[in-house]
């Protein structure tokens, strides 16, 4: 039924009414998308301080907001207007600059010594004439194939982590090979050839780059980002290496010739763009087993360490029993966003480390402090006169426990246990903080391609559904097995 509305919504449009502008003026009171941390921001509360500002993620998230109704203008870097509009005719971008601004590599405060080896790079490629080709190159006006420079890059020594939010073509995006390209790609890939360093990308949302620099988890950010005065007191950045304008991305007013695509045919372009061209249905099956793997172990891990804060819980010793509700205090308390990112980003930040790893970690930290309660709750719902039973029958307190009390706490406990693995599930989707590409970070890749605003996301609710079916039925299995009046009747009827 999801899936069926979100087609709905995507083919057959929108009621609202669309507001048109072919000025800034037109803006003063309009509808306007930026992308959260970016310049746009700032743009847009000085230029258009009446105007309704809304954040949004990244560009496609936009693109997808306007097509909707939701937004009458966006403001964005030239590069990633010029692509939109390449892709959607609807939609084009006042020529009329907001501001001009400087695309440099940041670097971590205090490593003067990369610092300066970036910028005599860029001096070179400055002198040479490599920028200027590499723009002509990717930067083109048409959708005629990219013409990407060969670069042979070391593969020993240290290696070079370049930090991306590879959702942004044409500065940085990724192939139907998987790789990490664009314009930026290739001008981290050259300055590791350079430096004679073998390089790392690591791709991630826009707003947990300088984190990830401060944290040491990257090296460079090398993606578009442009040098404010504001982000200067936070890092370093190099020379400027692209001149990159602010341009307002607006819808046209009519298109001429244009002829509404039949509902079937419809669909099935968008299937092939989204899943078909360049082989996008390997980032979905790669996203699909990132995530299940994610979700599997993050319950393994989180139900044993549940048990563990649990039986600390109804410890009569406050040596125990308090750690274990602070614990669960802080934990329950907490967004499990801001746990994930502080563990990677604090926790682990001088350790080079698998986010995969950390995911499980976090996930599993939340998860336990949840279902510890849970546990807690069983037990304390069984019969104290069965554990007094157990023990003047001869069993010892562990036995006891194990063949009295936990099956018939595991009865009592798999309904709301069964919920919270199916939260857990759905949590998982905010792996794209920490650069783990999982099914949504997968969504979001294909999206910024294709700036098709519903088929990767039903595609990935569709997905995400069945992950939570196929677990969902191997617990419902668990509770039958475990169902006393299941037993008997099993055996009846054998």
């Amino acid at each position: 039924m999801m899936a069926g509305l979100m087609f709905f919504i995507a083919f057959t449009g929108c009621s609202k009414t669309e507001k048109v502008i072919t000025s800034f003026n037109d803006a003063k009171h309009a509808k306007i998308g930026v992308m959260t941390g970016s310049t746009g921001e700032t743009i847009a509360a000085a230029r258009f301080p009446n105007a309704q500002v809304k954040s949004f993620d990244d560009i496609m998230d936009t693109v997808a907001a306007m097509k909707s109704g939701q937004l009458d203008a966006v403001i964005t870097a030239y590069p990633a207007a010029l692509q939109v509009s390449k892709l959607n005719p609807e939609f084009w971008y006042l020529p009329e600059p907001l501001d001009n601004e400087e695309t440099a590599i940041a670097i971590k405060k205090g490593h003067d010594d990369l610092l300066a080896a970036v910028n005599r790079i860029i001096s070179e490629l400055k002198a040479d004439g490599t920028l200027e080709s590499m723009k002509k190159r990717w930067f083109k006006a048409d959708l005629s194939p990219y013409e990407e420079m060969n670069i042979t890059l070391p593969t020993e020594g240290k290696v070079l982590k370049i930090g991306v939010s590879a959702t942004r073509e044409p500065f940085s995006f990724v192939d139907k090979n998987g790789r990490v390209t664009g314009h930026d790609g290739e001008l981290a890939r050259i300055i590791g050839a350079k430096l004679q360093r073998p390089v790392e990308f690591s791709n991630m949302k826009f707003m947990a780059l300088i984190p990830a620099l401060q944290s040491g988890k990257v090296d460079l950010i090398v993606t578009g980002m442009t040098a404010t005065d504001e982000r200067r007191k936070s890092v370093a950045f190099s020379q400027p290496y692209f001149a990159n304008a602010q341009v307002m991305l607006v819808r046209k007013s009519s298109i001429a010739g244009t002829t509404s695509i039949p509902f079937i045919k419809s669909i099935a372009n968008s299937f092939h763009n989204n899943i078909i061209q360049e082989k996008r249905y390997l980032l979905i099956m790669e996203g699909l087993k990132t995530t299940v793997v994610i979700s599997v172990l993050s319950t393994v891990f989180g139900t044993l360490l549940g048990a563990l804060i649990c039986f600390m819980r109804m410890s009569k010793k406050s040596v125990l029993s308090l750690p274990a509700r602070i614990y669960i205090s802080i934990l329950r308390g907490t967004p499990v966003l801001v746990v994930l990112m502080m563990i990677f980003y604090v926790v682990f930040a001088s350790v080079n480390i698998d986010p995969v790893f950390v995911a499980v970690v976090a996930f599993g930290m939340n998860f336990a402090a949840y279902v510890s309660e849970i546990f807690r709750t069983g037990i304390d719902g069984v019969d104290k006169g069965q554990t007094e039973a157990g023990i003047a029958m001869g069993f010892t307190r562990v036995r006891t426990f194990l063949y009295i009390v936990l099956p018939q706490t595991v009865r009592r406990i798999l309904p709301v246990y069964k919920g919270e693995f199916i939260s857990l599930v759905k949590m998982t989707s905010i792996v794209g903080y920490i650069a783990v590409q999982d099914l949504t970070k997968a969504s979001d890749i294909i999206r910024s391609r294709t700036f098709d605003a519903f088929f990767p996301l039903v595609m990935v609710a569709i997905l995400y559904f069945l992950i939570s079916w196929v677990l969902m039925q191997s617990l419902e299995y668990v509770e039958r097995v475990t169902d006393p009046k299941y037993k008997r009747r099993k055996v009846s009827h054998a």
